[in-house]
């Protein structure tokens, strides 16, 4: 009807004929990519943040993602917490979750190597919006040339600015954690909105469709001080499909008892993306650019989004019996 009720009405029935809130480092962050991986860490417990701004180029007001997380595992079981915050448009559309995750590791091997995750996670998540933000189609005079007055009363009927609903994810991960081998290969399937809730703004049905994540690859161990790891990622949802293929590398470098880590990633039809980053002790940082290379690119001049990852692991005094990290 008009582009800017056009852009609301999308925002308003979830996004689910475009992208989901998602990440360049996807697999920065454990327990947003999949819920198994709760707990899965060489450590006491670990806590990541992360945050990713995109399309400053093409709107004033860019969109931006952060979340934090933490998560321990206890014996057989991981358990965790993640936050996350999603917002975007001139209407401040923000999707808020609060989500905890479980997972249960079972080994398939007398060694340990081989282990099957199984992971379920759930929360609420509110989604608002400030329609009195948003300019519409009899809102617009010839004034100065044209322009939008938003003085004028806009004449539409609004339903509630604010929306509450369940979420319910799970998931499943195999990987192969022997540190000695050659190849460590990993894949995971995610799914998430399995109850399908109505997000509905205005008392109507419009069920949130399930989303679903295919991530796998392989740790390539080159050399005692330098690996490779290819990886795929597959998302659907709806009509939405997207793929992302990665090459990610690291090197020990012993003068500074520190690896440094860089990769690139292709988002099929959308962007490129150049990340670097070192991971010293307990701490690993990562920074990620994207290069658009979508139908946008006349428009977004190339540009895309800036992104930022930190992890802080706390390290076990004693080593575990058992195998709980695959060789990512």
């Amino acid at each position: 009807m008009r582009f800017r009720m056009t852009f609301l009405a999308v925002l308003l029935t979830g996004l689910s004929y475009g992208q989901d809130a998602h990440l360049s480092m996807y697999d920065a962050a454990p327990l947003f990519l999949n819920p198994a991986l709760t707990g899965v860490v060489e450590g006491d417990f670990r806590v990541h943040a992360q945050y990713r701004t995109q399309w400053k180029s093409v709107n004033y007001k860019p969109y931006t993602s952060a979340l934090v997380s933490f998560d321990m595992p206890i014996k057989k079981w991981g358990f965790g917490v993640q936050i996350n915050n999603f917002r975007a448009g001139a209407g401040n559309f923000n999707v808020f979750q609060g989500l905890l995750s479980a997972a249960y590791y079972v080994p398939l091997d007398r060694k340990k190597t081989h282990i099957v995750n199984f992971g379920l996670q759930g929360g609420v998540t509110q989604k608002s919006i400030e329609y009195q933000l948003l300019s519409f189609n009899n809102q617009y005079t010839l004034n100065n040339g044209g322009e939008f007055d938003q003085t004028i009363v806009s004449g539409e009927n609004f339903g509630a600015q604010s929306k509450f609903i369940p979420m319910l994810n799970a998931s499943a991960l195999y990987y192969y954690s022997k540190p000695q081998a050659r190849l460590n290969p990993f894949i995971g399937v995610s799914l998430f909105n399995l109850t399908q809730p109505n997000e509905s703004f205005f008392g109507s049905e419009t069920r949130l469709p399930l989303r679903m994540y295919t991530h796998l690859g392989s740790r390539i161990n080159i050399t005692e001080l330098f690996y490779i790891i290819p990886k795929v990622l597959i998302m659907n949802q709806k009509k939405f499909h997207e793929q992302t293929y990665a090459l990610e590398a690291g090197y020990f470098m012993k003068g500074s008892a520190a690896y440094v880590l860089g990769g690139v990633i292709f988002r099929a039809k959308d962007a490129m993306i150049a990340t670097v980053g070192v991971k010293k002790d307990q701490f690993v940082v990562k920074v990620a650019y994207d290069f658009n290379i979508s139908s946008l690119t006349a428009a977004s001049k190339s540009k895309g989004g800036f992104e930022l990852s930190l992890t802080y692991v706390h390290k076990k005094q004693k080593p575990a019996d058992y195998k709980i990290c695959p060789r990512l």
